[in-house]
């Protein structure tokens, strides 16, 4: 990854100082899926309780979301690229996760206070722009583009060392009362 698509000035510099990006960007806000009631959190893609998922975590970048991903090795697709299902996975859980964070932002409250809120993909749209390569660090960056009621539309976009490799379109539905497990 370069430093120019990163676009908080702190972590360049303690990225341009040898500081991973993971831990630079923790310093930033908190991640939206730290949050997620523990019950809901076992989505395989973004769940904390799921320890055999991707765990990923997004954060607020000013307007923008952020998450980063190292792809593992059972992520190929054809030696020295990435299968393409990750990459949607990435864009579906960072869309729900973002979406999250911008309904406490537009009420006006802090993440993770009640009652909290959780949402589901209702339609997921992914172009692949380019053959996504293993090795290095995939940033995927989301902008809220709608909010309406219970749903909330994100734009995002997936780089690989700074190429944009993929674009994607989530619209999320805050999560029915019927989808929560029985407590």
């Amino acid at each position: 990854m370069t430093t120019k698509s990163l676009t908080r000035p702190v972590c360049r510099a303690r990225f341009a100082r040898g500081a991973d990006m993971v831990s630079c960007m923790s310093t930033t806000s908190d991640a939206f899926q730290d949050h997620y009631p523990e019950e809901l959190s076992h989505c395989y893609g973004c769940g904390a309780a799921n320890e055999l998922g991707h765990q990923i975590k997004s954060r607020w970048d000013g307007d923008e979301t952020v998450a980063f991903y190292d792809p593992r090795p059972e992520h190929t697709a054809i030696p020295g690229y990435v299968y393409g299902g990750l990459v949607a996975s990435l864009i579906d859980c960072h869309g729900t996760g973002s979406a999250a964070a911008a309904a406490y932002r537009e009420a006006g409250r802090e993440l993770g206070s009640e009652p909290k809120f959780r949402f589901v993909t209702g339609s997921l749209h992914v172009n692949y722009r380019k053959p996504t390569p293993m090795g290095v660090t995939l940033e995927v960056r989301g902008r809220i583009v709608e909010i309406k009621g219970r749903k909330i539309v994100v734009d995002e976009s997936v780089y690989a060392d700074g190429v944009e490799v993929a674009t994607g379109q989530v619209i999320a539905v805050q999560m029915p009362d019927t989808m929560a497990p029985a407590s």
